[in-house]
């Protein structure tokens, strides 16, 4: 029987939905499952052929562009670790992850990203670039290696293989690496899939960052595996003056964000409202609090559910969400009911507490990392009593929704400062304002 990998998946996408879209870059290139697997298994068999071998941590660092999708599935598909990085750290970020993670190998645009350079060359590391080529639609590396072709055709991928490397935010102690393997990534897709019912005839428009798990695996990888499509910005990050154009052009039916773009989004249709708006089946919002007149006013202005949810790295994005209207009403302020996995709220003698009493939140199931890396204080602390422990302090009601209420290991800022590493992610991703990107860093929270 074969094991339950997101490659599996990916593959079965091709098979089933190979003629219909899968990832277009506006107004650029539109490709389908089959030619992106096709894509995908070229650039996998470049990688061998540049010594890349199962087990490597191969870093990456793009915009939000097809390069980047092809190359992150390219790296996983070989049986490596890919381990994305946010564009715009600084040289000594870009050493530390670099180190933290013992990448063996760095992959970033033709254009080159200096502060990335620097901290390889420091570290030495080896890099390459990367090219698509829009006419022969063939992935190019800007490497010696002699090619040889079919290369990863013997290449079976394992549930157990580590298949994408990602820090906490650590925004009060040393971030902690987060170790997802194939199956804590095909759980968790599937478990988004299920949730939002998800299909080949739905399609998005991507505005969060893939080095995080809420763009990658909520945005992208599920749509993907549902045999949906994906549309990226032509900028290669989310701009309110063109994110209705493409979620028209591209008949988009859902999109999810955190609460700043929504809050962005509604006031670019205050200010300039689109002549028309595509037909939502829901917008989803995660990675902070949704204030419940935000909630309305997104409802009432574009005639969709918004739909809560609470997602972490080490569950690899989904934890909990409210569900769609044929599966049940939405409570503003809650996240929602576990998705795929066990939830419990314990005390510190892990005991399970009872409907309405608020202690910490905990979670099992296949979707969960099995550890941090190289971090046995860490282990110990979060995984206790058969559950990993989420420091989150919360409640479930009688309907089995969860409420947030505060922090176990660090207070949640309800309307204070956010750590200036979550405000130089969204500056990275989003064409703001100096004054409201000022006006954000009173407002983001970032959990992914």
């Amino acid at each position: 029987m074969e094991s339950l990998t997101l490659t599996v998946l990916l593959n079965k996408s091709a098979k089933d939905f190979p003629n219909r879209r899968a990832v277009s870059l506006s107004g650029r290139l539109d490709l389908t499952h089959a030619q992106l697997q096709q894509i995908v298994d070229h650039a996998a068999s470049l990688l061998i052929s540049a010594g890349v071998i199962p087990g490597d941590v191969v870093a990456l660092t793009f915009p939000n562009t097809i390069e980047f999708v092809v190359m992150f599935l390219a790296v996983i598909r070989c049986r490596a670790t890919a381990a994305p990085l946010n564009q715009a750290y600084t040289a000594e970020e870009f050493e530390f992850y670099l180190s933290d993670s013992e990448s063996k190998l760095l992959i970033m645009p033709q254009e080159p990203i200096l502060p990335a350079l620097t901290a390889a060359s420091t570290l030495k590391i080896p890099h390459v670039t990367s090219t698509l080529d829009f006419q022969s639609r063939r992935v190019t590396l800007s490497t010696e290696s002699e090619s040889v072709p079919d290369a990863v055709d013997d290449v079976v991928n394992d549930s157990s293989d580590v298949a994408l490397f990602l820090h906490t935010s650590g925004t009060t102690s040393r971030p902690k690496g987060v170790p997802l393997t194939q199956l804590n990534l095909a759980s968790s897709v599937l478990n988004i899939k299920s949730a939002y019912k998800l299909t080949e005839s739905d399609s998005t428009v991507l505005v969060l960052p893939l080095f995080h798990v809420h763009g990658l695996l909520a945005g992208l990888l599920s749509s993907l595996v549902a045999g949906a499509a994906v549309a990226l910005p032509a900028a290669g990050r989310f701009s309110a003056s063109t994110f209705w154009k493409d979620m028209v052009s591209y008949n988009a039916t859902w999109y999810t964000a955190v609460p700043t773009i929504h809050q962005i989004i509604l006031d670019r249709h205050v200010s300039k409202p689109e002549p028309a708006y595509p037909k939502l089946r829901f917008i989803r919002s995660c990675s902070a609090s949704l204030a419940p007149v935000i909630m309305e006013r997104l409802e009432e202005a574009f005639g969709a559910p918004v739909l809560e949810a609470y997602a972490m790295t080490e569950a690899a994005h989904l934890m909990a969400s409210n569900p769609l209207p044929e599966d049940g009403r939405h409570k503003p302020g809650s996240v929602g009911q576990p998705i795929g996995q066990e939830m419990a709220i314990l005390n510190e003698n892990g005991v399970v507490q009872p409907v309405g009493i608020s202690d910490e939140v905990c979670i099992r199931g296949p979707n969960v990392t099995k550890g941090y890396k190289n971090n046995p204080e860490g282990n110990k602390a979060a995984f206790q009593f058969g559950w990993f422990h989420t420091g989150d302090v919360g409640f479930l009601d009688e309907d089995g929704f969860l409420h947030l209420v505060g922090r176990i290991k660090e207070p949640i800022n309800g309307g204070g400062m956010a750590s200036q590493s979550t405000v130089n992610i969204f500056s990275a991703v989003i064409n703001i304002s100096s004054s409201l990107r000022a006006k954000c860093a009173f407002t983001i929270k970032l959990c992914v």
